[in-house]
């Protein structure tokens, strides 16, 4: 015997090098208590035993419940039953009611328990949680030698599992911002203090079409390669994260090319880390496609310059008239009079169209489009309304209506279905420069229970890119005739707007060179038979 304490000593202090060793050798929470708990067992003579941790998640301090982690030489399913022992403090285990737990729990588990020793976890005097091991004899006792060595074990394990808790609660964290960086719909990358790229989500990847594989380790201006007007890289000429003095958050704005030839106007805001010296560690962009908004911005900025000039041409020309008409050095014929009067009141009626067109554009994008519905024949609006036209076109243009004889009257606005009609109408003679045919007609779908409507000419046509565009607010199509044709690209956009509020569709059929037809349809009126509606 006097031989053997010298070895137990040995084998003790080899387990708490084994520990302190596992301390660095491991940071997966299960690898280390299944090796703390193994270690324990053999190291004070067990034949089972178990680690209860703290759960904060579960609880509330100072005394949060403890739950199983970890056991050896109990089986699964044997575990539920340890919970009572788990509620009795610590200092109570070596207690007659303790060891009554104890037999109830072997008893119903059939394991050999006869003494229980646990060894609390502690750092930094906050509990971690309690090593229990289970010994089938009555025959402990340690010195104070012993004591100290277990209580050394205790606390290495301590040590070994807080910081494997530690590590796990980081590397959840890490994963949930990893997903919430992944599935954000603005693109996010991370770049280091050398401007390489080492996080590109999948929002990145399609905004600039590099696949992140290629992206990670890459200069960011290499892979966001964002332009000015002039056509320069800003992150190459004046990359904001490079100023001096640092700017807080700095944002840019310019064109991206991606990798598949698409054009992208962005915004990239910056979030740079700094050392206490001020110096670069890296930063996160967070990338944001703006394209629309640009182009919107394009459009307000084109339709502000043209509508100033729509608006001023029939000003200018009916003051220059009422000017003209009051000099006492001119005498003017009856006739040279009534061309003058009749020019006035052609460009006053343009001008109350336009102010009119605008009118309605703000009221329906501040409350929608309110209609007055009553049942009429389209044929008989469109006569009327090519009436009017056939008057000013001298001759350039011939109009045909081709409505079929069985077209039923429509339910809809009629002010506003006029509109429509003068738009298209009024368009068709725009773009068609050398005259031509310009055909109204309809039919009825009475499957759909509405009316279609068409307007046809023979002019420029619209390329079929822009065939979707020219129903946006403020577009004009692109080409010769946009700098020799009036309007502000707000007639297509407000008849879709027309047309859409009573149910209809509206779109173009379009071959350049050989002119278009636009296309809508309209509710049909209910019939009526003997005065009641069916």
């Amino acid at each position: 015997m006097a031989m053997e304490l010298p070895d137990q000593r040995l084998r003790q202090r080899e387990y708490l090098l084994k520990i302190s060793r596992a301390i660095t050798a491991q940071l997966d929470l299960t690898s280390v208590l299944d090796l703390v708990i193994t270690v324990a067992v053999e190291m004070l003579a067990g034949n089972a035993g178990l680690i209860a941790l703290s759960d904060d998640e579960l609880g509330t301090e100072p005394t949060p419940p403890q739950q199983i982690y970890a056991a050896a030489g109990i089986p699964s399913a044997a575990l539920p039953a340890f919970r009572r022992l788990l509620a009795l403090p610590i200092e109570t285990l070596g207690k007659p009611n303790a060891s009554a737990v104890l037999r109830e729990i072997a008893g119903e588990t059939g394991l050999p328990l006869r003494q229980v020793i646990a060894l609390p976890l502690t750092v930094a005097a906050a509990p971690v949680g309690t090593i229990y091991v289970f010994r089938a004899a009555l025959n402990v006792s340690f010195n104070v030698d012993e004591a100290r060595l277990l209580q050394a074990f205790a606390d290495q394990a301590a040590i070994a599992v807080s910081n494997a808790r530690l590590y796990q609660s980081v590397l959840r964290e890490k994963q949930r911002l990893d997903a919430m960086i992944e599935q954000s719909a603005d693109g996010v990358m991370i770049i280091d203090a050398r401007w390489r790229i080492t996080t590109f989500n999948k929002a990145m990847e399609q905004l600039t079409g590099w696949n992140r594989t290629e992206a990670i380790g890459r200069p960011c201006a290499e892979v966001l390669g964002v332009r000015d007007a002039q056509g320069a890289n800003i992150c190459l000429v004046d990359c904001p994260l490079q100023r001096r003095p640092p700017l807080n958050n700095p944002i840019v704005e310019g064109w991206l090319t991606s990798r598949d030839g698409r054009e992208r106007y962005i915004q990239s805001r910056y979030a740079a880390q700094r050392s206490s010296t001020g110096a670069f560690l890296g930063a996160i962009a967070n990338v944001r496609d703006i394209t629309e908004q640009k182009r919107d911005e394009q459009l307000q900025n084109t339709f502000i310059s043209v509508i100033s000039h729509e608006l001023k041409t029939p000003v200018s020309i009916i003051k220059g008239y009422a000017s003209t008409f009051q000099r006492e050095d001119a005498a003017w014929t009856l006739a040279a009079m009534r061309e003058g009067f009749r020019v006035i009141e052609a460009e006053a009626d343009r001008l109350a169209r336009q102010i009119q067109d605008l009118l309605d554009v703000s009221r329906l994008q501040a409350s929608g489009m309110r209609l007055e519905l009553s049942d009429w024949s389209l044929p008989e609006l469109a006569a009327s309304v090519v009436q009017a036209f056939a008057a000013q076109t001298q001759d350039r243009f011939t109009f045909e209506l081709r409505f079929t004889d069985d077209l039923p009257p429509v339910h809809a606005d009629y002010e506003r279905i006029r509109m429509v009609l003068t738009n298209l109408i009024s368009n068709a003679i725009k773009y068609s420069p050398h005259g031509g045919r310009i055909r109204i007609g309809g039919h009825p779908l009475p499957e759909l229970n509405q009316a279609l409507g068409y307007v046809a000419d023979q002019g420029e046509g619209i390329p079929p890119e822009e065939q979707e565009r020219i129903f946006e607010r403020f577009y004009r199509i692109d080409n010769r005739l946009r700098r020799t044709t009036q309007g502000a690209g707000l007639g297509l956009y407000l008849s879709r707007a027309i047309i859409e509020a009573h149910g209809g569709k509206i779109y173009v059929e379009s071959q350049v060179g050989r002119g278009s037809r636009f296309i809508f349809t309209l509710p049909l009126a209910r019939r009526q038979i003997t005065g009641e509606t069916v």
